[in-house]
Parts: structure tokens; C-alpha cells; sequence
């Protein structure tokens, strides 16, 4: 028997940068102070860096219930799974055990009829097996990809209420950004604001 999604523990959830533009009001304001007063010249550089903030997205993935919802369903989903593959395997292999000790006793005909009903019982289980690992496959593509376009779209109306021009991700797994002072830190306000939205929904669905 081929092994079975062995770790589906190991999913993590991918976050993109979201980058909110400020809008073209503000960069025309900022372009007019700039020319008009000449001791301003240090602002802009000031402004852009309170515009950019990040989110941990380990904090993210550990802490959002919507993720962690994701994750265990799928996980359920594999386990289920798994479990059914492995009865099945377990019952060919005991009825292959059972064949081979009846061999000697067979006639070539039986022997032959026995070897070929034995061969598409194996191919029958090679095919469940893709099939189910294909259909999980899918399933965490959809279940992550609703779970990314809930942060995405939180965030960039998250960025631009509060005019941020950029919203970067941070993660020690893959730390992209090497590093970021904590004051820019968002996560905490960001987790709290996806789970009390993804907790409504939830009541909603009720």
C-alpha cells in the first residue's frame, strides 16, 4: 500500500503582502507641502514610515479562529480518510494471505482467475488512495484560499481606514523581512478584529 498524506499537521498558512496605496489626494498634498515649505523636506520620510505597518503570521495562524477551524477539519478530513484506506488494505492483504495459503490446493485455472481478481483489488486501492489524496488536496486549496481572502480583505480595508501604504507579513519560518520594530506591529488588533468577524459569521450561520 502507498503511504497516505502522512502529515497534514504541517499546513500553514500562506500570507501575501497586501499593499494599500494611499490615495491620490494624500500624495498630492504631501508633493504641495513639500514644494511650498522647504523645512518640511525630513516629513515625507516620517509619514511613509508610519505607513507601513506588518502582521506576525505566526501569531496569525496560531491565534485566528478561522485558521485553526481550516486546519482541523482538515485534518479530520485526512484522518477519516486514512482510516478507510487502511481497512481496506488491511482486508486485501489478509485475503491475500488467505489466497496463498490456498495456492497448492488450486487448480491452475482457479490459481489464475484468484491472481487477476487479487490484481484489480490492488489497482482499486491505488486508485482510491489517489483520488482521496487529489480530493484533500483540493479541499485544503479552497479551505486555505477562503481563509487568505478573509485576512486580505480585512487588511487592505483595515489599510486604508487608517491610511497605511503598505502591510507587511512576518514570519521566523520565513522571515522576509529581516527585521521590524514592534511599535509597527499590528497583529494584535488584527487578530482580534478577524475573530470577532469570523464569530458573527459563524452565529449568522446558525
Amino acid at each position: 500500500m502507498n503511504r497516505f498524506l502522512s502529515n497534514l499537521s504541517k499546513i500553514t498558512l500562506g500570507i501575501a503582502i497586501v499593499a494599500g496605496a494611499a490615495s491620490c489626494g494624500q500624495k498630492t498634498s504631501n508633493t504641495t507641502t513639500a514644494k511650498g515649505d522647504s523645512t518640511s523636506s525630513t516629513a515625507p520620510a516620517t509619514k511613509t514610515a508610519d505607513k507601513i505597518v506588518y502582521v506576525n503570521a505566526d501569531t496569525l495562524s496560531a491565534q485566528y479562529e478561522y485558521f485553526k477551524d481550516a486546519k482541523a477539519k482538515l485534518e479530520g478530513k485526512a484522518k477519516k480518510a486514512q482510516e478507510n484506506l487502511q481497512s481496506k488494505g488491511q482486508a486485501f492483504q489478509r485475503e491475500l494471505a488467505e489466497a496463498e495459503q490456498k495456492a497448492a490446493t488450486m487448480s491452475a485455472s482457479e490459481r489464475q482467475a484468484t491472481e487477476e481478481r487479487l490484481a484489480r483489488k490492488q489497482q482499486e486501492l491505488a486508485q482510491l488512495n489517489q483520488n482521496a489524496s487529489a480530493s484533500l488536496a483540493q479541499d485544503e486549496q479552497s479551505e486555505m484560499t477562503a481563509v487568505y481572502n478573509s485576512i486580505t480583505e480585512y487588511l487592505t480595508k483595515h489599510a486604508k481606514d487608517n491610511g497605511y501604504q503598505y502591510v507587511l507579513t512576518y514570519s521566523k519560518t520565513n522571515p522576509a523581512v529581516i527585521y521590524a520594530d514592534e511599535k509597527l506591529d499590528i497583529t494584535k488588533e488584527v487578530v482580534a478584529a478577524l475573530n470577532k468577524e469570523y464569530k458573527a459569521k459563524k452565529t449568522d450561520k446558525k
